[in-house]
């Protein structure tokens, strides 16, 4: 199928070099320069400039995926509409507020094009191991684009269509929430073990041994086990965490339909605190947690 992808990032790139080397066509796009001939060593087909990607269709159905910050989507949007055929399909594979995702797939419709919302996750692990994909939007454009999905799930992601516009990225958006909750109790539970009654316990072994039959045993906890044994004491970690919109978009959901979410909201809060210096062993190791399965700053500035 041809595609193109707009932002080469982490997980754009990724993306786009999965497709390409499974006898996708790539049509990659970037706002700078570098990712993009990148992406043409591994078989995709350059766009520098977004008529570029337009022009490469040459009257065939554009298949447009965006991989770009929640904050630029608006402005980008407006942009592609402005150029992209009638009958296009645009895919949102960010992480989204799923109701600016509602709004948008209006504005998208009313130009005569179709949009589809992809909660993409996996990381910076998702070339190799296979993408899991959440998605909401037009049935049908689904059914076109499947495809797609279906290779970057490969060999052991997943995909689901979940339903109407914005019902993808809500999904992400509650799997994102539940992360925040699972990083923070492996962070607490780890820093109960470096600084209790036992002293100089191996982090690292305790993690090795969860791994095998224990209930914690996870993805996560593997990644921990690992920042720990390359770094048991987190050195050169300030603590300060991150938190990247999905967590407090499900909060503000919650509270419209009168929802608690006491893990939750916790594992929110300890992160505005972090960015407040209120840091600990706990909060560096979530920082070093976020880093192993996201390639994200170790040290943010936020």
């Amino acid at each position: 199928m041809k595609i193109a992808i707009a932002g080469l990032g982490r997980m754009g790139a990724q993306i786009a070099r999965k497709l390409a080397e499974n006898k996708h066509q790539v049509i990659a796009h970037n706002r700078s320069k570098g990712p993009i001939d990148e992406a043409v060593k591994h078989n995709a087909v350059a766009a520098y400039e977004k008529q570029d990607v337009v022009d490469a269709f040459k009257g065939e159905q554009l298949i447009l995926w965006v991989m770009i910050p929640a904050e630029v989507v608006d402005a980008q949007l407006d942009e592609w509409l402005k150029l992209v055929p009638k009958g296009s399909i645009i895919i949102d594979g960010g992480n989204s507020d799923f109701r600016l995702t509602k709004k948008r797939s209006e504005l998208v419709s009313s130009k005569g094009s179709v949009m589809l919302d992809s909660g993409t996750s996996g990381g910076i692990w998702g070339y190799k191991n296979g993408f899991s994909m959440m998605v909401g939007g037009d049935s049908k454009a689904f059914k076109v684009v499947e495809t797609v999905f279906k290779t970057l799930a490969k060999p052991s992601g997943a995909y689901q269509y979940f339903g109407p516009s914005g019902s993808g990225h809500y999904v992400k958006m509650v799997h994102n929430a539940i992360e925040y909750g699972m990083m923070e109790s492996l962070a607490e539970g780890y820093q109960m073990l470096k600084e209790g009654p036992y002293k100089n316990l191996d982090l690292a072994a305790a993690g090795e041994v969860w791994q095998h039959g224990s209930v914690v045993s996870s993805w996560l906890n593997e990644l921990t086990r690992q920042a720990l044994a390359e770094n048991p004491n987190l050195d050169g970690i300030d603590g300060v965490v991150a938190e990247s919109g999905e967590t407090r978009w499900t909060l503000e959901t919650a509270k419209e339909l009168g929802k608690d979410l006491p893990a939750i909201q916790t594992s929110f809060d300890v992160r505005l605190a972090s960015q407040k210096g209120q840091t600990s062993f706990a909060t560096k190791l979530l920082a070093a947690m976020r880093a192993k399965f996201g390639g994200h700053e170790i040290n943010p500035k936020v």
